[in-house]
């Protein structure tokens, strides 16, 4: 038994003295404080029937030395609660299994003993010695007490193999909520299968009428409060729901209602994909450990599951992030997505609903470049729908700070798929190194970014490279060729950049007239390759000779329709008078250059803005049609 023990003085390290009928033992001493020091002794009484008493303390503990012990404080331990057969107070007798009665004195308890199946005070224990259920024979070495005390304490959370380390209110409550679920389910289904006559449905028709849609309403409501709860307790209440329905079928009867989810079939596989869908988000978002993974995904596989639903039978089955194939594609270590394990061979194939998942959380978590590796190699069930998230693989890029690479990727792979709210997404990310502040889950979420954030160490593309790729685009998506608001942002972007506010000064005649037929010959072999542009033609004037590449291909647009506004189009022209008169030049010849005039005027008369007055000096229609 033991005592605690306030001592004054010093006592080398190790050393003992008789106490009576007891032995004190020092525990710690302090050699550093020279004036006092104290110390934990236990005593052990030599005579273990006599556990309470208390030896006392005599002269005869304290060394015959100069510096003698003064004992000045003792008290016995205090007795923490205890298993029964870790009583130190009343001796255990173990059995295996026994359970007809007590043995020897297992029965007697002291005020702290508790009963290691019922987890709680023995006093409080009802079978404590029980004919047939004697709990004072339980202890932690027989297996099939430990059997009992799990079957007791997690009640219906052992089928899901937890353990009671792992067990916590939230699971308990989740466990008591799942029971009376399970309760009201099985009547509701009882009455699903027995029907409701006819005539309450308004038919006069002789039968039972079978709906399952209160049934489906009752899981739905349970599914939304698993939702709500923590996150573990959730998920066991969610797989605990559908070890419920998933067993049901449809009913026998006559006349089933046209209703969404009057057909038991239907809605059993709406509801056990909510399922597969709540679950999956949290494995692959990290909300559970790997161990807890594990052991939901056991159980998923032992539900017992109809002919019908056979291909959910593996929904479950997703890579925790540790997993060996996935890591390695991540990290770049493994650019094929398969390896080989232990002789066969492990591909990297993942649902189009985890595919998604990963391509969230790895965009929350800014691990843009994983997310480039990974959808490069992952293969999935649905290519359609993977081929959206393929579409992003550009921005992604962007986002990791590869504008130089998205640019390439762009012009090789999309450039005639780029709709014009994307052309002018990736044409401000190029000029201004920024990308939405959002997660994407298909091309068309970049639209309409609300909010934008800079790219780290990332640098906006030159302005050259910027010519090239509107240049690539309008060349082969029609609509942005078609689109006003493109060609504004296009030409926009060359005809007043950093330092010309005013303005492009107008280059020398020599240069345009040298330019005219240069220009078009650079349009020309685009058609066939990537957009060359010759370095001699931008080594005097670079910006007003990519404001002529501009200026030209719009000419050429133009040539082949008109646009529609057409005006906006030619403000940007404003500030830049000299490129405006070259754009007059390659249409002026045109047989459709009359519409275009009209065109023009047309708007003019509707449009009260001083800032196309400019557009007042244009020659008079009249004066083209002579020619």
């Amino acid at each position: 038994m033991s005592y605690i023990v306030a001592v004054k003085g010093q006592l080398e390290r190790g050393m003992c003295a008789t106490v009576d009928s007891g032995e004190v033992i020092i525990l710690s001493d302090e050699d550093d404080e020279a004036d006092a020091s104290v110390l934990l002794v236990e005593v052990e009484p030599k005579d273990k029937s006599n556990a309470l008493f208390i030896p006392a303390l005599s002269e005869s503990v304290l060394p015959a030395s100069d510096e003698d012990l003064v004992v000045t404080f003792s008290r016995r331990a205090d007795l923490l609660p205890h298993a029964r057969y870790d009583c130190p107070i009343q001796p255990f007798m173990a059995t295996e299994c026994e359970i007809s009665a007590p043995v020897h004195n297992n029965k007697l308890i002291c005020e702290q003993c508790f009963c290691y199946i019922c987890d709680k005070l023995a006093s409080q224990c009802e079978t404590w010695s029980s004919s047939g259920v004697c709990h004072c024979n339980s202890h932690k070495k027989s297996t099939f007490w430990n059997n009992l005390r799990n079957s007791t304490l997690l009640g219906g959370l052992q089928s899901f193999n937890l353990t009671l380390c792992e067990i916590d209110s939230h699971l308990r409550h989740a466990e008591a909520l799942l029971q009376r679920f399970k309760a009201e389910l099985s009547q509701m289904f009882s009455a699903y299968l027995n029907g409701k006559p006819a005539q309450e449905y308004g038919l006069k028709l002789q039968g039972n009428v079978h709906d399952y849609t209160p049934v489906f309403d009752c899981v739905n409501a349970f599914l939304t409060l698993a939702e709500k709860q923590d996150s573990r307790a959730g998920a066991i209440m969610q797989l605990g729901a559908a070890e419920a329905f998933v067993r049901h079928y449809s009913a026998s009867g006559t006349f089933v209602p046209l209703l969404p989810m009057a057909n038991a079939f239907a809605a059993r596989t709406s509801l056990i994909n909510r399922v597969v869908s709540f679950l999956q988000r949290q494995i692959v978002t990290g909300e559970f450990t790997l161990e807890f993974s594990h052991k939901l995904q056991e159980f998923y596989k032992t539900l017992s599951f109809p002919a019908q639903l056979k291909a959910l039978k593996n929904s479950l089955c997703v890579r925790p992030w540790e997993d060996v194939l996935l890591g390695s594609v991540l990290r770049g270590q493994n650019v094929s997505g398969f390896r080989k394990d232990k002789g066969k061979k492990d591909v990297l194939v993942e649902q189009m609903s985890v595919v998604q998942l990963r391509a969230e959380r790895l965009q929350q978590q800014g691990r843009y470049r994983e997310l480039f590796r990974y959808l490069r190699v992952v293969q999935t069930d649905d290519p359609k729908s993977f081929q959206q998230l393929l579409d992003l693989m550009p921005y992604f890029l962007c986002a990791d700070g590869q504008l130089s690479l998205a640019f390439q990727t762009l012009m090789t792979t999309q450039s005639s798929r780029l709709s014009p709210p994307l052309f002018l997404t990736y044409l401000h990310i190029f000029r201004t190194a920024t990308v939405p502040i959002q997660v994407l889950r298909q091309h068309t979420d970049l639209c309409a970014p609300a909010a934008w954030k800079p790219v780290k160490d990332a640098v906006p593309l030159k302005q050259v490279e910027l010519v090239k790729f509107a240049l690539k685009v309008q060349a082969f998506s029609p609509d942005v060729s078609n689109d006003s608001q493109c060609w504004i942002c296009m030409l926009s972007m060359v005809s007043s950049p950093a330092g010309y506010d005013c303005g492009l000064p107008e280059p020398s005649a020599d240069y345009l007239r040298e330019s005219k037929d240069l220009v078009k010959s650079i349009l020309l072999s685009q058609s066939n390759s990537n957009l060359q542009i010759p370095r001699h033609f931008l080594e005097v004037y670079p910006d007003q000779g990519l404001l002529l590449l501009l200026t030209e291909a719009l000419a050429q647009r133009l040539l082949r329709g008109l646009l529609s506004p057409l005006l906006p189009v030619l403000c940007v022209f404003q500030k830049n008078v000299w490129a405006q008169r070259c754009l007059w030049d390659s249409l002026s010849s045109c047989e459709h250059f009359k519409a275009f005039l009209s065109e023009t005027a047309g708007e003019r008369g509707v449009n009260s803005d001083k800032t196309l007055d400019f557009l007042h000096t244009l020659p008079p229609p009249s004066s083209h049609t002579d020619q």
